[in-house]
Order: C-alpha cells, then structure tokens, then sequence
C-alpha cells in the first residue's frame, strides 16, 4: 500500500526570518491523519534568512538530524560542539538524558535550506552525543547511501531506533531498486527535483508512505534528492 503525502498539503509556519514547512504535525500545525509514521515524528523543511536563527533551546529524549540542502547551518551544544552543517554533511544529536543547542544560518547574505527530522528513540535517559560526517555525491549518485542506522553500519551514523536512513541522488536513466526482505514500512521524502517511485511521479517536498513494501523502484530523476526512511511496521510514534 502506498499513500501519498503531497508537498502542498504540508503546514506551514512562517515567522519572516523562518519559513518552515512541516510534513507531520508540529508546533501549531496538527493534523491527525499525520502525527508521524512509525517512529518517524517529524520532517520540517526550513529556510532562514542570513544570520538568524534559533537560539539555544532544549530537547530530551529524541534522536535529531539535519540534513542541508543549500547553504550553511551553524549548531553549537552544551556538550561543546561547535560545527558548520553544509551540503552533504548529515548532522545526528541524540538528546538522550537533556542537552541544550543553538542553530544560526552561518551567513550574512545567503538562505540556509535544510530539513530537521526527529526520530523516537528506542530507550530514554541515555548521555547525549553528537555526530557528523560528509556524503559525497559519488556515493549517493544513482543509488541509495545509508547514511543512519542503529549499528553505525558502512561508515553511518548511530541511532537509538530500529531505523535506517538512505540517501539517494537520481538523473535522467539512473535507476535503483531496494528490496523488503520481512514485513517493514516505508518513508520516501524528495528532498528536490522530481523522480518516480513505484511509478508514481513524486516533486520536491512530496512523499510517500509505504506499507509492508516488496519493493521501491527509483526511476526517471530529474535533479532528483531524495531519502528512504525503513521502519518498524507500526503505526504511529506513540510518545
């Protein structure tokens, strides 16, 4: 079963030095037909302006990742890290027993592009960490490149959940097929450009959600980045 999640039926929040958009309910957007999947809780894809940000605010108990698409996302933590998230870079911050963090755009005169999402993890208290490491595009180009995990798996990155992120890039007649071996369910969000997936033709922003998939077929990108989210077949992150 495959049911679409279409961009322009996303929320919206937009502060003027934030424009955010929010796949599953968020903040003041709430709709119950999408309040997560599995333990998927939330894709905000955000746009700031130079030089604002969200100042240092606290989280507990969820596993965050950024992954930018345009520009430069400044992150700094009450564990010590200092980073700048560019293009490529996939940032994980598992919140664990409490932290505190802030995050600028990192310019003065560009927007930084990315997407947040938050996972529920599989066990609360634990001692927060940080992670980050860069994907080139040679290994995402016509496939698909774990990038998170639960056992740091290819050079990945840990998280506390039975998930395991993928990203892709595709053009023109680069194709690629990912196959289910046990009953999973299935998040493929297109981060931009506009692919196939299952012969569905999918643009920037939409998504897909997939229920006990045999198979997910990749095909026809254009410019296309895209992610793969394998889930535990639940319903709804309960939390």
């Amino acid at each position: 079963m495959m049911e679409l999640r279409p961009a322009a039926e996303r929320g919206l929040a937009n502060f003027g030095w934030l424009h955010s958009l929010h796949s599953f309910s968020f903040g003041s957007y709430y709709d119950p037909k999408h309040m997560g999947f599995s333990d998927l809780l939330v894709i905000n894809e955000d746009r700031v302006r130079p030089g604002r940000g969200f100042d240092t605010h606290g989280h507990r108990d969820m596993e965050i990742f950024s992954y930018v698409l345009d520009g430069a996302l400044e992150h700094k933590d009450s564990m010590g890290t200092g980073s700048v998230i560019r293009p490529g870079d996939v940032q994980m911050m598992s919140a664990g027993s409490g932290v505190r963090h802030s995050e600028y755009n990192a310019s003065r005169e560009e927007l930084v592009h990315f997407l947040q999402i938050w996972i529920v993890p599989d066990r609360k208290g634990v001692e927060p960490r940080y992670q980050q490491r860069h994907f080139t595009p040679e290994e995402k180009r016509g496939r698909l490149r774990l990038v998170i995990s639960p056992d740091a798996a290819d050079g990945s990155l840990s998280v506390h959940q039975d998930v395991r992120v993928h990203a892709g890039l595709f053009d023109g007649d680069e194709r690629h097929s990912v196959g289910f071996a046990e009953p999973r369910y299935a998040y493929v969000h297109v981060a931009r450009g506009a692919i196939d997936i299952n012969g569905q033709r999918l643009s920037a922003g939409d998504a897909v959600k997939l229920r006990h998939p045999r198979t997910i077929d990749f095909a026809n990108g254009d410019r296309a980045e895209v992610l793969l989210f394998d889930l535990r077949p639940n319903e709804t992150p309960h939390y």
